[in-house]
């Protein structure tokens, strides 16, 4: 019998493999960063084949770690940095262009055109999205519009279009399989969220040809197989979510009102909402979790778009550190941050303010402020844009956070977990498995196989490894989180366009 399920996760700064037991323990992982590519200032690319190699290198290398063969595999999860679109031609296989990245704001003069035109309360009331530069719909019209011949080719039928899901399932599929899932398509700015479908007077407001669309499907359900060659056999590919979405999914986050966060590149919050779609009156977004047995989740979602990739900045940008996990050691020279507040808005603002023209502001500088406040700042831009976040969805949902179950590469901190408690006033729990993105694209293949038998088994298989519980008085807590939006009033509307 297959002892495992392989997840590809592939995330905005690295492509990672990992191989998870029944128990829902990794066995074995690799991890390779790739280029970031950034042609202009608020403008970001990737390297298909880029994310292609790594990707396909690290699901070799963790099958090698952990000695297995590819029947040992059950399956193949697949999960992704969302919203990034690649066109490529459907014959070759080859991209046409770089990738253009979530956090790329390439596209904000076309979303301001879009909301001069009067579309806006149409995309929202269809896609439970905001028309901004951060979804997929308006990059597509970007591409087409920009490279000579492009939209001609489209037309014919001889372009394809997909987020970073379906460009890797064309590829491992040796070109067999066209798809998404339900999840992915819910952040394209083109897709019904309720009549579950390509919305044709979307596609026609931004002149994209429905022929170039994947086919969109359960999250969780057999997409194709491998190509033999890849990996020795065919191994079923049978599990697809956007990073977000899988994340939630393997916190085990089942019932409505259950809340999670991630520390990745960006923060996001994610909340169950259930059968049906919360619409959202305080700049947070309604979109699919997942879909699986025919049935369809809805979640509200809050989007950060710098959060960790802050702390990259750090390192790469200003050189005060060496390596990211170095950003612990170095914060905690300091008791607090002196006063500093870092608002990351390098590709401007997401949920809840949705502002395009917002830059990168510090504040609160003195003669004696040091590195060890600038790392321990930029820890807290995290948490104070969680609870920004978290105050949006608590309106919108009409009920108080409880406790919020944390994972993400920046979770493992223990000040920024303890930070994140003290200025919610909540506890916040830490999974045994941080992974918890690639685990719940697991769980979605698996449990389509059978080798889970249910969510309960998702369920049982959740462990708390820590509980961060609140410490801070509460008096210091409202005066720090009001010098924070102080702080962000600094940085917005700073691009005059």
């Amino acid at each position: 019998m297959a002892k495992y399920i392989l997840a590809l996760d592939q995330g905005t700064t690295s492509s990672r493999s990992i191989l998870f037991t029944h128990a829902g323990r990794i066995k074995s992982s690799a991890q390779r960063e790739f280029e970031q590519i950034f042609p202009a200032p608020g403008h970001v690319e990737h390297d298909p084949e880029a994310i292609w190699r790594t990707q396909l290198a690290t699901a070799r290398k963790a099958i090698k770690d952990a000695k297995a063969r590819a029947v040992d595999i059950a399956a193949i999860g697949i999960t992704n940095q969302r919203e990034t679109t690649v066109l490529w031609d459907r014959e070759t296989g080859e991209p046409v262009s770089n990738a253009i990245v979530w956090q790329s704001r390439i596209t904000a003069d076309l979303c301001d055109r879009i909301k001069r035109d009067g579309h806006e309360k149409t995309f929202r009331r269809k896609t439970g999205l905001v028309v901004d530069a951060y979804f997929s719909g308006t990059k597509i019209r970007h591409l087409l519009d920009t490279i000579p011949g492009l939209r001609k080719r489209a037309n014919r039928g001889e372009i394809l279009f997909g987020t970073i899901d379906t460009f890797l399932l064309w590829r491992l599929t040796g070109g067999k399989v066209h798809a998404t899932d339900y999840s992915n398509a819910s952040r394209t700015l083109i897709y019904n969220i309720r009549k579950l479908d390509w919305d044709d007077e979307l596609l026609k407001i931004l002149k994209i040809p429905r022929a170039m669309l994947p086919k969109v499907r359960d999250s969780s359900g057999i997409f194709g197989e491998t190509d033999p060659k890849l990996f020795g056999r065919a191994i079923p590919i049978a599990g697809i979510a956007g990073d977000q979405q899988a994340a939630t999914f393997g916190q085990a986050c089942f019932r409505p009102g259950m809340i999670k966060n991630t520390y990745g590149t960006g923060c996001f919050l994610l909340m169950n909402t259930g059968s049906k779609p919360v619409a959202s009156k305080n700049g947070l977004l309604t979109t699919i979790g997942w879909g699986m047995g025919g049935k369809i989740t809805y979640c509200l979602e809050g989007s950060v778009f710098i959060a960790g990739a802050a702390v990259q900045w750090l390192r790469d940008g200003l050189g005060i550190i060496r390596s990211a996990p170095a950003i612990e050691k170095l914060a905690a020279t300091v008791e607090d941050s002196g006063g500093v507040y870092i608002v990351p808005a390098f590709v401007g603002l997401g949920a809840p303010h949705w502002d395009a023209d917002a830059r990168g502001t510090i504040v609160g500088i003195t003669r004696g402020t040091t590195a060890g406040h600038l790392a321990r700042a930029t820890l807290e831009s995290m948490a104070f844009q969680t609870r920004d976040l978290a105050e949006a969805m608590q309106a919108d949902a009409g009920v108080k956070l409880g406790r919020l179950k944390v994972d993400g590469g920046a979770a493992v901190n223990d000040g920024l977990m303890q930070f994140q408690s003290d200025i919610l006033g909540v506890a916040v729990d830490r999974p045994v498995v941080n992974e918890t993105t690639a685990l719940g694209a697991a769980y979605l293949a698996g449990l389509a196989v059978g080798f889970w038998k249910s969510t309960r088994d998702v369920t049982a298989n959740w462990a708390l490894e820590r509980t961060f519980k609140p410490a801070m008085k509460p008096k210091q807590r409202k005066a720090s989180y009001a010098d924070w939006q102080r702080a962000v009033g600094r940085s917005r509307n700073w691009i005059q366009r």
